[in-house]
C-alpha cells in the first residue's frame, strides 16, 4: 500500500507542476519570450496563456512601459579643451520584445555606452559657451543618433535630457566673477541714466521756471511802464488843462533835482540841458519879485532911470 500512495502523490505533485508550467499569466504592458528546446517560439502578450509544459520555456519577461535611466556623469572635452562633466537621462521603450532579447545581448549597457559615445562626439564640436546654451540642440542631436541606432533592437527612445553640465571649478569662478562684472555694469549703467534723466528733468524744470519768471517780469516791467506813462499823461494833460506858465514848470523841475541824486550807488549824474532854461526862468522870477519889494541895490540904492519910468511912485 505505501508505494502505491508514494507513486500517487509523486503523480499529483507532477500533475500540479504541469498545471503551474500550462497555464501562463502575463500582467498588462508586458510580454514574455518562448523557446521551445532552445528556439525561439511566439511571444506571450498580456492576458491567460497556454504552453506546453517541460518543453516550452520562457526566456524572458519584459517591461514594456517607458523606463527612465539615468547614466551617471561622463567627463567630456569640448572644442576648446575643457573638460566638462555631462549627466544625461534616457527615456525609452521597448517596441519588439524578441528583436530586445535576441538582437542585443544587454539593451541597457548598450544604450549607456552609446550615449556616452555620442555625447562626446556632440561636444568635441562645440566650445564651453556653445555647450552650455544649447541643450535643446544637444539632446535633439543624441535623441536622433540613439533612436536610429536602437531602432534595431526593438527599441524606441523617447526623450533624452542633460540634467546637469558642470565645467571644472576654475571654469566655474570666472563665469561668476563675469556675471558679478555684469550685474554691477548694468548697475552702474542704470544709476549713471536714472541721474542723467534727473539732471534732464531738473534743467527742464529750471529752464521752464526761469521762462516764466522773464515772462512774468516783463509783463510787470510793460505794465509799470504803462502806468508811468498813464501818471505823465495824466500830469501833463492836467499841467496844460491848468495853463501853467513857464514859471511853475521852472520850480518843479527844481524840485525833481533832488530825487534825481537820490541812492548811494549814484556817483554820477548828469543835469539835463533843459535846467539852464529853467534856472533863467526862476531867476527873471525871481529878479521881478526882488525888485517889486523897493529894497536897495549895490549902486546906493537908487534905482536907474528906465526904472523909474517903469515903476510907480510910492510916495
Amino acid at each position: 500500500m505505501e508505494p502505491v500512495i508514494i507513486v500517487l502523490i509523486i503523480l499529483v505533485v507532477l500533475v500540479f507542476i504541469a498545471l503551474i508550467k500550462t497555464i501562463q499569466v502575463i500582467p498588462q504592458a508586458s510580454a514574455a519570450i518562448v523557446e521551445r528546446f532552445g528556439r525561439y517560439t511566439r511571444t506571450l502578450n498580456a492576458g491567460l496563456n497556454i504552453v506546453v509544459p517541460f518543453i516550452d520555456t520562457i526566456r524572458n519577461r519584459i517591461d514594456l512601459r517607458e523606463q527612465v535611466v539615468p547614466f551617471p556623469p561622463q567627463p567630456v572635452i569640448t572644442q576648446d579643451n575643457l573638460v566638462v562633466n555631462i549627466d544625461t537621462v534616457i527615456y525609452y521603450q521597448v517596441t519588439d520584445a524578441r528583436a530586445a532579447t535576441y538582437e542585443v545581448a544587454s539593451y541597457i549597457q548598450a544604450i549607456e555606452q552609446l550615449t556616452v559615445t555620442t555625447l562626446r562626439n556632440i561636444i568635441g564640436g562645440m566650445d564651453l559657451e556653445r555647450t552650455l546654451t544649447s541643450r535643446e540642440e544637444i539632446n535633439a542631436a543624441l535623441r536622433g543618433v540613439l533612436d536610429e541606432a536602437t531602432g534595431k533592437w526593438g527599441i524606441r527612445v523617447n526623450r533624452v535630457e542633460l540634467k546637469a553640465i558642470e565645467p571644472p571649478t576654475s571654469i566655474q569662478d570666472s563665469m561668476e566673477k563675469q556675471m558679478r562684472a555684469d550685474r554691477d555694469k548694468r548697475a552702474a549703467i542704470l544709476t549713471a541714466e536714472g541721474t542723467r534723466q534727473a539732471a534732464i528733468l531738473t534743467a527742464e524744470g529750471e529752464k521752464q521756471s526761469a521762462i516764466l519768471r522773464a515772462e512774468g517780469e516783463a509783463k510787470a516791467a510793460a505794465l509799470r511802464a504803462e502806468g508811468e506813462a498813464q501818471a505823465v499823461r495824466t500830469v501833463f494833460e492836467a499841467i496844460h488843462a491848468g495853463d501853467a506858465d513857464q514859471k511853475l514848470l521852472s520850480y518843479q523841475y527844481l524840485q525833481m533835482l533832488p530825487k534825481i541824486a537820490e541812492g548811494d550807488a549814484n556817483k554820477l549824474w548828469i543835469v539835463p540841458s533843459e535846467i539852464g532854461d529853467a534856472l533863467k526862468g526862476l531867476s527873471g522870477a525871481m529878479g521881478n519879485f526882488g525888485g517889486m519889494g523897493g529894497g536897495s541895490g549895490s549902486n546906493g540904492g537908487s534905482d536907474s532911470p528906465k526904472e523909474r519910468r517903469e515903476k510907480p511912485s510910492i510916495d
